[in-house]
């Protein structure tokens, strides 16, 4: 009898664990970023429904510090463990996470769709704040490769509110308060940047103004707001001499940030490991970022 209580036990703290590990791989809810059609949508599929993921944090503290995760993929997909994977470990450093699936080139969307869907979900996330249980002054953009391109774009050029807005969401201003780049594509000038991420973000012909706009080194100015930026030596596709030139941008313009090129690790890394919690351990950028994340109050 003892015998078949405890294997009961052993089975219901297994279905229990099963249950919570469960609960704890899968986004909490899917947003859409509009009710309705998005702006310049081209369809009603889900590739014309630009959502975010909501990964809350648990907290005994308050309301949590967000970040909008865009994941890479050349703005022609979207890469999971940039993800999910990150959202996973933003939870653990008590941050929710907001894993944005903003429109694509290869669906036919061109600049600047792609700015408009992160900074709906910037906007989103502070209209909706205390539902989702984050501090609307703590709302910050994490990105790789392309993704860390779009989120750059949006920490140079997230605009303020629209006080007269009918949509009240229209309201909030798309300032990031913070920004976290993985590897990112800076540059859109030709023979800096990622050919790819050109192409799919502005066709085969931009004018040269967009370019300019649209690459950090020339454009970062002295409203961006904090960035840590981190890159490896062995990243052969992407480029860093851009990245060190938008260092030495947001320098002379008088911002902070800190930038770490490590020597170790290709392009896509993400964590270091895959899944989240696997085997293989963290990159140590995890560590230098977990710090500077305190360091802002996060």
């Amino acid at each position: 009898m003892t015998r078949l209580l405890v294997a009961a036990l052993f089975v219901a703290l297994s279905m229990l664990h099963v249950s919570h590990s469960s609960a704890a791989d899968a986004a909490a809810e899917i947003i859409r970023l509009w009710s309705g059609d998005a702006p310049g949508a081209l369809g009603t599929d889900d590739k014309d429904i630009p959502t975010v993921a909501w990964w809350p944090a648990s907290s005994d503290k308050g309301p949590t510090p967000a970040l909008i995760v865009c994941p890479g993929g050349g703005y022609g997909g979207l890469a999971d463990h940039e993800g999910t994977d990150y959202a996973q470990w933003l939870n653990s450093k008590g941050i929710s996470a907001f894993v944005l699936r903003y429109r694509l080139g290869t669906k036919g969307y061109r600049h600047p769709v792609m700015i408009g869907d992160v900074s709906r979900a910037i906007r989103l996330v502070r209209h909706d704040h205390a539902h989702l249980g984050v501090d609307p002054t703590r709302v910050g953009v994490m990105g790789s490769s392309a993704g860390g391109h779009l989120a750059l774009t949006s920490c140079i050029h997230g605009g303020p509110g629209d006080d007269a807005a009918a949509d009240p969401i229209d309201r909030m201003s798309a300032r990031p308060d913070i920004g976290i780049l993985c590897y990112p594509v800076v540059s859109m000038v030709s023979g800096k940047t990622h050919d790819g991420s050109r192409k799919n973000l502005l066709g085969t012909e931009p004018d040269e103004d967009t370019v300019r706009h649209l690459s950090g080194e020339l454009a970062a100015h002295n409203g961006v707001p904090p960035l840590f930026i981190w890159h490896t030596w062995e990243d052969k596709s992407v480029k860093l001499e851009p990245i060190l030139e938008l260092g030495i941008r947001l320098k002379t313009v008088g911002r902070p940030y800190e930038l770490h090129v490590y020597e170790k690790g290709p392009h896509g890394l993400g964590l270091g490991q895959r899944p989240y919690g696997g085997p293989t351990p963290l990159h140590p950028w995890t560590i230098d970022c977990s710090r500077w994340l305190s360091e802002q109050g996060w």
